[in-house]
C-alpha cells in the first residue's frame, strides 16, 4: 500500500482532463460498479460521452490523484452551474428561489467524485476536493448523493456538506441527496 504523501493532487483544466480521460475512466468505472452504484458498461460509456461534451466548457475544473508511478487513484471534476441549469428543477420538493437563483458565477457543480479503494480513508479525497476548488471563486458547491453510499455521505457530511433536498438527477435515476457546501 502506498503512503498518501506518495500520491500526488493535481488540477487540471478541461484539455488536460481530455488528454487523462483514460486515467478518469479507469478510476470512475472500477469506483462505479462497486454497491450501491453497480453501474454497467453501457453507463460508464454515457458518462464519457457527456465528460467528452463536459471538458470543452471553459470553466470546466478536475483533479487527478495518482501514484508516484502514475498509477491513477481518484479523480473529482464539474463546472459552475449556468444560469438556465436543470439541477434545481429535479428536486422532489422544490427549493426556495434564493437557494435555486444562479448566474454562472454563483455555485459550482460536482459533476463526479471517485477514489479507489485501496487508497481511501487516506486523506486522498479530501485533497482532491481541495485541488477542485481552489482556484474557483464560487460562493457554495452543490453535489448529488445517493442516500446508501454511507461512506461518500460521511466524507461530504465531514466536509461541511448539508442535505437540501432529494432529486431524480436523470430520467430514470435513482433518488439522490442534494448536498451543498457554502464555502463562503
Amino acid at each position: 500500500m502506498t503512503v498518501p504523501e506518495a500520491i500526488t493532487v493535481a488540477p487540471l483544466d478541461g484539455p488536460a482532463a481530455a488528454r487523462s480521460e483514460p486515467a478518469f475512466r479507469l478510476v470512475y468505472a472500477e469506483v462505479f460498479a462497486e454497491e450501491p452504484y453497480e453501474e454497467s458498461p453501457e453507463s460508464v460509456a454515457a458518462t464519457f460521452r457527456r465528460f467528452r461534451s463536459q471538458v470543452r466548457k471553459s470553466t470546466f475544473r478536475a483533479a487527478l490523484a495518482q501514484t508516484a508511478g502514475g498509477e491513477p487513484v481518484g479523480v473529482a471534476y464539474g463546472y459552475p452551474l449556468s444560469p438556465t441549469t436543470g439541477w434545481w428543477n429535479r428536486l422532489i420538493t422544490p427549493a426556495p428561489a434564493d437557494l435555486r437563483r444562479e448566474d454562472g458565477q454563483r455555485t459550482f457543480g460536482l459533476m463526479e467524485f471517485a477514489v479507489r479503494a485501496p487508497w481511501r480513508r487516506l486523506g486522498i479525497g479530501r485533497r482532491l476536493h481541495e485541488a477542485l476548488l481552489v482556484e474557483g471563486n464560487e460562493e457554495r458547491v452543490i453535489l448529488n448523493a445517493l442516500p446508501d453510499a454511507r461512506a461518500a455521505q460521511t466524507a461530504y457530511r465531514s466536509w461541511g456538506y448539508r442535505k437540501v433536498g432529494e432529486a431524480h438527477p436523470w430520467e430514470g435515476a435513482a433518488l439522490h441527496d442534494v448536498m451543498v457546501l457554502q464555502l463562503r
